[in-house]
C-alpha cells in the first residue's frame, strides 16, 4: 500500500513538472541551433524541461529528439528504432547479458555530444514484468556500458 502511494505522488510529481515546463519561451539560441543542425527537419516540436530544451521531429520518417541547453549548446539527439535495426554486435550483446530474457519495450540510437563521448550509443528499455523496468546502455561494439532503473 505504502509502494503504491509513493508511486502515485511521483507520477503526480512528474507530470505537474511536466505541465510547468511548457510554461516558458524557447530561446531564440535554441531555435536557431536546431534550424541550422537540422534544416530538414518536419513535424518540429519544443519543449521547456526547466533545465534544458528538447526538441521532437521528423527526420527522413525517422522519429528523433534533439536536446539543447539554454544557450543552444547541443547536448545530444536520439532516433527512434525497431530491435531489427540494431546492428548484429549490439544484438548479439543484449543476448549475452543477463537481460536477454527480458522484454523488448524500446529502441533508440543516442548520438552524444563531444563532453559525453562523442559518437553513438543504443539505448534498449527492456521490463520483466510490471516492476522490472531498465534501460540498457550498448556501444557500437555491442558492450553493455551502463543500465539505469526507469519507471
Amino acid at each position: 500500500m505504502i509502494r503504491h502511494r509513493f508511486f502515485l505522488i511521483v507520477v503526480l510529481l512528474f507530470m505537474t513538472a511536466a505541465a510547468s515546463a511548457q510554461l516558458g519561451k524557447i530561446p531564440v539560441a535554441v531555435t536557431a541551433a536546431f534550424a541550422k543542425q537540422y534544416a530538414a527537419a518536419q513535424q518540429v516540436s519544443y519543449q521547456d524541461n526547466l533545465s534544458d530544451y528538447s526538441v521532437h521531429f521528423l527526420l527522413d520518417s525517422n522519429t528523433m529528439t534533439a536536446h539543447y541547453s539554454s544557450k543552444g549548446v547541443w547536448k545530444g539527439s536520439e532516433k527512434e528504432i525497431t530491435l531489427n535495426q540494431l546492428s548484429p554486435e549490439v544484438k548479439d550483446g543484449l543476448a549475452k547479458s543477463k537481460y536477454a530474457d527480458w522484454k523488448v519495450v524500446s529502441v533508440s540510437v543516442l548520438y552524444l555530444n563531444e563532453k559525453a563521448g562523442g559518437g553513438e550509443q543504443y539505448r534498449i528499455r527492456v521490463a520483466k514484468g510490471d516492476l522490472n523496468k531498465k534501460q540498457l546502455y550498448f556501444n557500437r561494439t555491442g558492450r553493455l556500458v551502463r543500465d539505469a532503473i526507469t519507471l
